[in-house]
Order: C-alpha cells, then sequence, then structure tokens
C-alpha cells in the first residue's frame, strides 16, 4: 500500500471536512436532529460525511469505508478498511465548545495504522506520516502546503505525580472513582478525540474511558496515539483495543503512556 498518497489524501479531506463543518458552525443557528441511537446529528456531520466518504472512494475504490453516518457500507470480512468519524464531538459543536475532530483511520488488521485528527476551531492537525509516526501540523493549515512538523512523543510519567484527561461531556462517576485510585498532579478536561492527541503530545498520561464508544470514535486517535509511543488497551484485561469488531461497539477503554502501570478493574 501507498502510505504516502494514503496519508496525503487523509490530510487534505480531513481539511475540506473541516471547512464544510467550520462554515456550519459560523451560523446564527442550525438545525439538530436526534438519530435512532439518541446521538445527535448536524449539517455539519453530513457535510463532513459526504465530503470524506467520496473523496476516500474516489482515491481508493478497493478499501472499505466505514464512516458513522454509513454503517452498512463497511465489510466486516475485510482485513483492510478506513474508519471515519466526520464529526467527533458533535456535542461539543453544538454547544459551541470547540472542542470537535475530524477522523479518519486505516484499520490493518484490527490495529489502527494510520489516521489524522483535525479540530478546526482550535487549529490543531494530528497525524501520523507514511512511516506510522506520529505528527503536529502547525497552521495556518493549508490543502496541498503542509506547515511545520513537530514529531510528538508521550511523556515518561512521573507515576506519583499523573496528568489525566478526561471528557467533558461523558463524565461519570465510575470515570472519577477509577481516576481517583491514582495519584493525580494535575487533571485536564477536552472532548472528542483530542484525549488521545494530548497523551500523544505528552500533555497528558492517562485517558480512561468507561462508557460507550463506537470504533470510529476512537481509531484515527488510537492511530495517533500509538505513532507517538502510547498505548490503547482494553480496561477489563489491559489487552490491545481491536478493530473489525461486530456492531463497531467498543469495550471499555484506558489510553495510556508507556511506563504507567495500570490498575486493574
Amino acid at each position: 500500500m501507498d502510505h504516502a498518497r494514503l496519508v496525503s489524501t487523509f490530510r487534505t479531506l480531513a481539511l475540506d471536512a473541516g471547512r464544510e463543518i467550520m462554515e456550519v458552525y459560523g451560523q446564527a443557528g442550525f438545525d439538530v436532529d436526534i438519530k435512532e441511537d439518541a446521538t445527535p446529528v448536524t449539517e455539519a456531520d453530513l457535510r463532513a460525511d459526504r465530503v470524506i466518504s467520496e473523496g476516500l472512494r474516489a482515491a481508493f475504490p478497493d478499501i472499505p469505508v466505514v464512516t458513522e453516518e454509513q454503517q452498512a457500507s463497511h465489510d466486516l470480512a475485510a482485513d483492510v478498511f478506513i474508519l471515519v468519524d466526520p464529526l467527533d464531538g458533535t456535542k461539543e459543536f453544538v454547544k459551541r465548545r470547540g472542542d470537535f475532530t475530524v477522523n479518519i483511520a486505516l484499520i490493518e488488521h484490527g490495529v489502527p495504522t494510520r489516521g489524522v485528527v483535525y479540530a478546526p476551531a482550535k487549529a490543531r492537525l494530528f497525524y501520523t506520516d507514511a512511516e506510522g509516526r506520529t505528527v503536529e501540523e502547525a497552521g495556518p493549515h493549508r490543502v496541498g502546503q503542509a506547515g511545520a512538523l513537530t514529531a510528538l512523543k508521550v511523556s515518561a510519567p512521573d507515576p506519583a505525580a499523573l496528568v489525566v484527561v478526561a471528557s467533558k461531556s461523558h463524565r461519570d462517576q465510575a470515570t472519577d472513582d477509577y481516576i481517583a485510585r491514582y495519584p493525580v498532579a494535575d487533571f485536564r478536561s477536552a472532548g472528542s478525540s483530542l484525549k488521545f492527541c494530548l497523551v500523544a503530545a505528552g500533555e497528558a498520561d492517562l485517558y480512561p474511558r468507561l462508557g460507550r464508544t463506537m470504533e470510529w470514535d476512537t481509531a484515527a486517535g488510537h492511530a495517533v496515539l500509538a505513532g507517538a509511543g502510547g498505548r490503547v488497551v482494553r480496561f477489563d484485561d489491559h489487552a490491545p483495543l481491536t478493530y473489525g469488531k461486530a456492531g463497531f461497539e467498543n469495550p471499555h477503554f484506558i489510553a495510556h503512556a508507556p511506563g504507567l502501570t495500570l490498575l486493574k478493574a
């Protein structure tokens, strides 16, 4: 596979989708519908989904694509496929808090190996390069013209003074109880897949998620974290989190920097 071409395409489509999202975000008002799974969807979700899915199918017609808005198109028998969340953090988008992202990831044999996470309202762009190493690109983020790149590497955690990141919209008592078992020096709150990126950038050590997520929610962030030397494991047995599961639903998980002794459930 031509990973250089794939990464370039992912980056371009994420920027294109981000432009569509920000056009809606800048409107005085927009409609919010509720899907069958009780999650919100807006015009921005659908416009971003269309840009990305059409672009991916034109560029890589032989690779199956599944997006949050087009789940039925995914072939579970495929060893290689692309997972897309065109607008992760729709609740943050609706509340105009800025912590929403565009997410595109390549899955190879159950593992997210390449991915891009773009936060257009925060002007932060993270992705894996052709070799699978994670970089953050400085703005302005232009199609066809990459900015300065900074290679990312997870921090070396201080086991006596951890930095923990957790969700803005999905915090619950179980998560708080688990975090309370660690010696936490600082706590950061972020929305969407930005939590993975904060760990990848060395800005946090630990991100536990004890709530419901789907594979498209996590795949790109997982790839970004892995490319920076981080890990994502199941909460129950600390085995690697894998992709291509029936129904696309993830178990609870923990994203973390190596060198941290994880506590059992």
